[in-house]
């Protein structure tokens, strides 16, 4: 789970990727670091602190945080992985990386991505469900949904009628 909000644990960037594996029992340091590299390259993070990962976390810009939160869920080799708001709290340029990189990590994993923008949910994702009031209203391939929305609360929603 990546929420809303970057939320780094108060440790050493290298301590809050392998939190996860370290908790699942993996105990031996080289492979330790093989998978912190691994999953902080996975949310092309690992050129900008590969000379600190010793370093507090909280040290990090927010859109660096969030990638390394990224990198935490990766370290877990996870079959799913849900992404709450993950760029509400970042500016533009964050935002631009980290749906760049959901966009590669895609290929590899089941990303589900929690957004109000419809910008956002047209440029990268796949397909799309429109929920109103806790109730499915809609699912369907992203262009689909978007072009040629079946129901009326939909076409409201995504036209900016309502919401």
């Amino acid at each position: 789970m990546v929420f809303q909000k970057p939320n780094p644990f108060p440790k050493s960037i290298y301590e809050n990727v392998v939190y996860g594996p370290k908790i699942h029992g993996i105990k031996d340091k080289n492979l330790l670091m093989e998978i912190a590299e691994t999953s902080l390259r996975s949310a092309a993070l690992w050129d900008e602190v590969k000379d600190r990962l010793n370093t507090n976390a909280y040290g990090l810009s927010g859109g660096q945080q969030q990638r390394l939160c990224i990198a935490r869920a990766l370290a877990v080799q996870p079959d799913v992985i849900l992404m709450d708001e993950p760029t509400s709290a970042l500016d533009p340029i964050a935002t631009a990386k980290i749906e760049e990189l959901i966009d590669k990590l895609k290929k590899d994993y089941t990303i589900a991505i929690v957004t109000h923008s419809m910008q956002q949910a047209g440029r990268i994702s796949d397909k799309t469900a429109f929920f109103l009031m806790g109730d499915l209203i809609e699912f369907d391939r992203t262009e689909v949904l978007f072009s040629n929305p079946r129901d009326k609360r939909t076409e409201d929603y995504i036209t900016g009628r309502f919401g």
